[in-house]
């Protein structure tokens, strides 16, 4: 024997028993290969009983792990690959003819000769085995291999595993039997089929797909004659015999040459390809394949992957456990088209990394979703996807004083933590006053339309009963607006496009804070924070959230995103899913991961909402007036398509955040400290907002402009609508009377210049008509002023919407 082969320990107790049991058995192998029916009738009984006759002969059907495939919304952009055992089947006609004969000069020369036992190898090797020699004969044929492999393919569980390869008697005469029967119902080249996609070939290779994607980055049918020697050299012994370890190197070469001497003597090959193929230099390096989120094609995509991995853990259409649904992942050999679009994604990242770098401790996040299927297209950071590495760490101190403390590292630039979606310990960030869209939706719900009017003052003094802290008023929650001034008279419109807070507290408090808290859980927010989740439970403890409206909890931008998106969709929520089609093995294609969508609110709600929602990103509305309202104003301006959307601030800029939506994509971005929320830094505007809106200005560039749906009720938009008394020059007790008999609250607004008398009433505003019981403020004159151009002492009328 030479060094190549193979060596077991026997002690001679081992021997003797192998020889005894062996001898016995296979008298009845051999036996039933040359007679079968004598066998398995009179043979049998002499030589064992039923031993024979009672082994299972058919084999279970179980395939071999295959490698899962995840691709772009395109279907042709590969992601990634999922598998436990990097393989692939391929047919035997794209397999080279040179693999083919290769593995049989290797490991069965007989192989088109038997019936899935080879007798004299048999023979050969018990005398050889049991002779006392060091060096070990095998006698296993191809089909007797391929069925040890779909043996422990087949387990279920690790006992089956180690019967199937435990090196016993019992286990060889299960085989021959085993083979037997499939040599009956296969195919000779079906065979050598199954056994190429299923031969282990070293370096994390399973099947000749996988060993020539390994070894040499080509596809099976283009293999070489030394190419296939040295694979077909290796599934002997792949830890002996790979040429990347410095032992296995020679042992490789000299099994290599071995094969193409065989494939020479079998005739195979003439000696001129054989001298070629022993002159062909071995490579002491392979490439071994990518698997998992951690090598997905581009770095940045890593975040979609691992959104996608955890939502395929939690679907129980994949296993009853996180470890089934895992293991169907990385062996079912699913194509899944996943629903990441490429062009949003590479929006998303380049307009960050243009603003923020990976080593920055501040995270930009975006998350966009297609509105009415909830798809997710984009999931972008200014971090790498990538575990860091605790021997050699590039992260830095947390940004936490009591993280720092403990030398705990923080998640820049390196982290797989779901920043963008949430899960385990990330349970989002505060938002601020994109929150106020869910008012806006309350309200409408609940018979107040877009135009319904409030006074709102510099500081409103609720009825929220609340801890004492920088917003209260003794016991009472009392907000200020950003800007610290009076809002004056607003309607959703304008409140909207300004962000005022004292016109959206008194709003809430009035349609009733667990109303506008029930929207947002119908609109997907998840409330994972445990404070945020006593507040949502009930009813009674959500009546009391007084800031609930100015975005005090925590959400992810996925979260938002969506909650957007639901307005676009016509007030249908969509689970968010990262899945377009998957696609089993055999071509079914599964219904998992499809749109599933239910009725948050009715399309003419969400079509309101939506009109309002055009003020604070400089579109304009097409049923009322923002009246020069915008927070961003630029987002309309860069993009050009009709878009809707919200910016957000929380206290001390600790979070700014921007929401746009267009009728095929809403995007969220926040810029968060998410290691360490309660930070000193102020968050900056000039760094979200324009990451936002130029990303979706590239999403949308070169597509048509899609106009949204107008509410069908204008009731939704107006309301019933009542004519304003004119009070021009009246007293202005005479003119609060006169308003307040007409059924509107009424209110002393600001000095403005008139032709009426000083102190007495200028005007109203809003003039000319407003909602029932709305709010009208009484303009007061500052005297007479005839020579002033531009006077008027007619009553205002409200402008005309018209898109900028």
């Amino acid at each position: 024997m030479t060094s190549w082969m193979r060596r077991r320990d026997h002690n001679i107790f081992t021997n003797v028993s192998s020889l005894l049991i062996c001898g016995l058995l296979a008298g009845v192998v051999v036996a039933a290969a040359a007679f079968p029916a004598v066998a398995m009738s009179g043979l049998a009984a002499k030589a064992g009983g039923q031993t024979f006759a009672s082994l299972p002969s058919e084999l279970k059907a179980a395939s071999a792990p295959q490698i899962s495939r995840i691709f772009a919304s395109d279907d042709k952009t590969q992601i990634s690959v999922f598998y436990d055992e990097f393989r692939s089947d391929v047919p035997l006609k794209d397999i080279s003819k040179y693999m083919q004969q290769a593995i049989i000069a290797a490991e069965d020369h007989s192989f088109f000769d038997h019936n899935g036992v080879d007798l004299k190898g048999v023979a050969r090797a018990l005398v050889s085995n049991n002779s006392g020699k060091t060096s070990q004969q095998g006698a296993s044929t191809l089909t007797m291999q391929y069925v040890r492999m779909s043996l422990a393919y087949s387990a279920t569980n690790p006992q089956e595993v180690v019967d199937a390869t435990k090196d016993t008697p019992k286990r060889k005469i299960t085989e021959m039997k085993y083979a037997m029967q499939v040599e009956k119902e296969l195919s000779k080249e079906q065979i050598l089929e199954s056994y190429l996609n299923q031969a282990p070939f070293g370096n994390g290779s399973y099947g000749v797909f996988a060993a020539s994607q390994v070894y040499f980055k080509k596809k099976p049918k283009d293999l070489t004659i030394a190419e296939s020697a040295l694979l077909a050299s290796m599934v002997k012994a792949p830890t002996a015999f790979n040429p990347t370890t410095a032992s296995g190197h020679p042992q490789a070469v000299a099994r290599r040459d071995y094969v193409v001497q065989d494939m020479l003597e079998m005739q195979y090959i003439t000696p001129a390809e054989a001298k070629k193929a022993t002159e062909t230099p071995v490579a002491k390096t392979v490439q071994r394949a990518g698997n998992g989120c951690v090598s997905v094609a581009k770095n940045h995509w890593g975040f979609f992957c691992d959104y996608f991995y955890r939502w395929w853990l939690s679907r129980d259409e994949f296993g009853a456990t996180t470890y089934e649904r895992e293991r169907r992942l990385k062996s079912g050999g699913y194509r899944i088209r996943t629903s990441m679009d490429i062009k949003a994604q590479a929006a998303a990242r380049e307009n960050i990394a243009d603003r923020l770098g990976e080593k920055n401790k501040n995270a930009l996040l975006l998350a966009g979703i297609q509105p009415g299927t909830g798809k997710v297209r984009t999931l972008a950071t200014n971090r790498r996807f990538k575990l860091d590495d605790p021997a050699n760490p590039q992260n830095k101190i947390s940004s936490d004083p009591a993280k720092a403390k403990k030398k705990i590292r923080g998640t820049y630039p390196n982290t797989t933590n779901p920043l963008m979606t949430g899960g385990g310990d990330i349970t989002g960030y505060q938002a601020g006053s994109v929150f106020k869209i869910f008012t806006i939706v309350a309200a409408l719900e609940n018979g107040y339309p877009l135009a319904y009017s409030i006074n709102a003052p510099k500081k409103y003094l609720s009825k929220y009963i609340t801890e004492p802290g920088p917003a209260t008023c003794g016991r009472y929650y009392c907000p200020m607006n950003a800007n610290l001034r009076a809002g004056g008279v607003l309607n959703m419109w304008s409140a909207f496009g300004r962000s005022t807070n004292t016109y959206f507290v008194p709003l809430q408090e009035r349609v009733g804070a667990e109303k506008v808290v029930n929207v947002a859980k119908r609109f997907g927010i998840q409330f994972r924070a445990q404070s945020d989740a006593k507040y949502a439970a009930t009813e009674e403890s959500a009546h009391q959230w007084g800031a609930f409206t100015l975005g005090v909890s925590s959400s992810t931008p996925l979260d938002m995103a969506n909650a957007y998106a639901t307005l676009a969709g016509d007030g249908m929520y969509c689970d968010p899913t990262p899945v377009e089609q998957i696609t089993a093995q055999n071509g079914d294609k599964l219904d998992v991961g499809k749109p599933h969508c239910v009725r948050a609110t009715t399309p003419d709600v969400a079509r309101a909402a939506l009109d309002a929602a055009r003020c604070p990103v400089g579109d304009s509305p097409q049923t009322g007036s923002c009246n020069g309202s915008s927070t961003e104003s630029r987002a309309y301006n860069t993009i050009r398509h009709p878009i809707y959307g919200k910016t957000g601030t929380t206290d001390g800029f600790k979070t700014t955040s921007l929401i746009i939506g267009s009728s095929t994509l809403a995007l969220a971005g926040y810029m968060v400290n998410p290691d360490y929320q309660n930070h000193p830094d102020r968050m900056d505007h000039e760094v979200v907002n324009p990451a936002v809106y130029q990303a979706m200005a590239d999403y949308l560039k070169g597509t048509p402009k899609v106009e949204f749906k107008k509410p069908e009720s204008r009731k939704l938009s107006i309301g019933d609508q009542r004519s304003i008394p004119d009070v021009t020059c009246s007293t202005v007790a005479g003119a609060r009377a006169r308003l307040e008999g007409s059924g509107f609250s009424a209110s002393i607004g600001v000095e403005v210049e008139s032709r009426c008398p000083k102190g007495t009433a200028a005007g109203t505003n809003p003039s000319g008509r407003t909602i029932k019981g709305g709010y009208v403020s009484i303009e007061i004159s500052k005297g007479n002023d005839k020579d002033k151009p531009g006077d008027d002492d007619g009553p205002r009328r409200p402008g005309r919407p018209g898109r900028r």
